[in-house]
């Protein structure tokens, strides 16, 4: 008699960890950039203005822990992964390689321009909910704009990146929106 175990995926595997950082992740940025666009077009007159400043670098600030974490955990699944046998280093690994390298590039290129920017400005300047901050940049007036132009660029390379993101993983989009929408229909009961 032979016994069959069905294999069942551990619910604390690196992989769905790692999924549901990229979540979080992904719901950080949309409230970046909306509030990032929402806020660079406010008058300086706005009385919350400056707690909408402090309220975006606080997402910077949660996000750049998220990638830390995500990356912590994206080794742990490289790991398991890849000493079990190699990658097929086809042109298609390769893409989805180097989208997605740019893509944590760009995860972290683009909070370390903000601080550069809100650093250069003025110094204690960025805050984690309420508690400021080291300095990672010096006050320094001239580096306003080069912090300014960095971090509206690499912002608007990185919507065009999670655009091809998007459109690489059509499939996945098309069925998480599928079970979103099949979530939010009402339940008819049974007669």
């Amino acid at each position: 008699m032979t016994i069959v175990y069905a294999l069942k995926p551990r619910l604390n595997s690196a992989f769905k960890q790692l999924m549901t950082v990229h979540w979080w992740m992904s719901w950080a940025y949309l409230v970046l950039f909306v509030t990032g666009t929402y806020m660079s077009q406010l008058d300086r007159s706005v009385s919350y203005r400056g707690s909408l400043y402090d309220f975006h670098k606080s997402i910077a600030v949660l996000s750049m822990a998220f990638l830390t974490w995500r990356i912590f955990l994206l080794l742990q699944v490289w790991w398991k992964k890849y000493t079990k046998r190699f990658p097929k280093f086809t042109v298609a690994w390769f893409r989805t390689v180097a989208l997605h390298t740019s893509l944590y590039v760009f995860m972290w290129a683009i909070p370390i321009s903000g601080f550069l920017l809100s650093n250069s400005f003025r110094a204690n300047n960025v805050k984690f909910f309420g508690i400021v901050l080291p300095d990672m940049f010096p006050q320094n007036a001239a580096m306003v704009d080069v912090g300014r132009n960095a971090h509206f660029w690499l912002s608007y390379t990185f919507l065009a990146f999670i655009v091809l993101h998007t459109i690489a993983q059509w499939k996945v989009v098309r069925a998480n929106w599928r079970r979103f929408t099949n979530f939010l229909k009402p339940k008819s009961k049974a007669v």
